[in-house]
């Protein structure tokens, strides 16, 4: 693994934000040392992760009234040759400004100054665990549609990436995995072996650098285990857990891996229960504990971004709390590098 993204405690976010002012969404995003465009479901439906990475994907059934996302088999057969068609055009496989009018103000920027920049697109395990066919099946469990949804999507994050790179050429990409943390369930009908597998696939189609993105709590072994060079986490939430996969997170460290500790809580109650010490706190609290057990101190410095923990759609003062967070990260990085570098 080579991986240029650089770390040293820089900053970033997730990109989905509760923000109905693109020009203030973006400002916020561009205020962090690794900006991206921001997904901003509340200024439309259009701009909802899983509607973005539904764009072109043949057979989906889009209701902008009623704000809804199904699957039509039927539909699907009748659109799959067209589409077929039309895998050698990057325009297909692109983020119109239909879909996202702040995507396309973001690649009008010049970011060429900035140490690196973001991009992002749902995964196709969490897309296909969310949309749901005629049946009210999830598209995952259909061989020739998941066959079908694993390229797809591998060659629309490669076309972001492509154009992102001609804005800056450490730009990489996050792959929303939200869905991930189900798949060791007993009712996710879709097991660990099968989803390695696709995963082993979906990554292999997919252009470096990239990475995923999830604020759950999945199996921390078989995510760190896959060939990534990111891995972005809800560390406030998972702090301890993670912690204890220090073997593997040495491995993935080894390998060039960086990771993005998400540590400000985003949501009102949390976050005003927080102090930037406290968080300082409980993220010194998971390092020394890796540390402990013979992760270098030098390394995992050099290989860290932070991050809000998670998005946050509904809070009781909007966009503030959000807001809030952001500038709670970038205090934290001011304070973890003037005591670390």
């Amino acid at each position: 693994m080579t991986n240029a993204i650089p770390g040293n405690l820089l900053t970033t976010a997730m990109a989905v934000m509760p923000h109905t002012d693109v020009d203030r969404a973006l400002k916020l995003a561009l205020s962090l040392d690794v900006p991206f465009w921001p997904q901003l479901p509340h200024y439309s439906y259009y701009e909802d992760m899983y509607v973005q990475a539904a764009e072109h994907f043949p057979g989906i059934v889009l209701d902008m009234e009623k704000r809804t996302l199904h699957f039509s088999m039927d539909k699907f057969v009748g659109e799959l040759e067209e589409a077929l068609l039309r895998f050698d055009d990057p325009d297909f496989f692109d983020v119109s400004e239909t879909y996202s009018v702040v995507y396309h103000r973001f690649l009008k920027l010049d970011l060429s100054d900035r140490p690196a920049i973001r991009g992002q697109l749902e995964g196709p395990i969490s897309f296909g665990f969310n949309v749901l066919d005629q049946d009210e099946r999830p598209i995952l469990f259909d061989d020739t549609v998941r066959s079908f949804m694993l390229e797809f999507m591998a060659r629309r994050i490669n076309v972001q990436l492509a154009r992102l790179k001609k804005l800056n050429p450490n730009a990489f990409m996050f792959v929303d995995e939200p869905g991930l943390q189900f798949l060791f369930s007993a009712m996710a009908g879709y097991g660990d072996l099968k989803a390695k597998s696709d995963l082993d696939e979906f990554f292999a189609q997919v252009d470096r650098p990239r990475g995923i993105h999830l604020c759950g709590n999945p199996d921390w072994d078989f995510l760190l285990r896959l060939d990534l060079d990111v891995l972005s986490l809800d560390v406030y939430t998972n702090g301890e857990i993670f912690s204890s996969y220090a073997v593997s997170i040495q491995k993935f460290l080894d390998r060039g891996g960086l990771l993005v500790w998400g540590i400000v809580p985003t949501g009102f109650e949390a976050f005003a229960n927080e102090e930037i010490p406290s968080l300082i706190q409980r993220l010194e609290d998971v390092w020394k504990t890796l540390w402990s057990r013979g992760i270098d101190r030098e390394q995992l410095i050099a290989r860290s971004m932070l991050s809000p923990a998670t998005c946050c759609l509904i809070n009781p003062d909007k966009e503030r709390t959000v807001e809030r967070a952001f500038a709670a990260v970038k205090r934290m990085a001011e304070i973890l590098k003037s005591k670390y570098q």
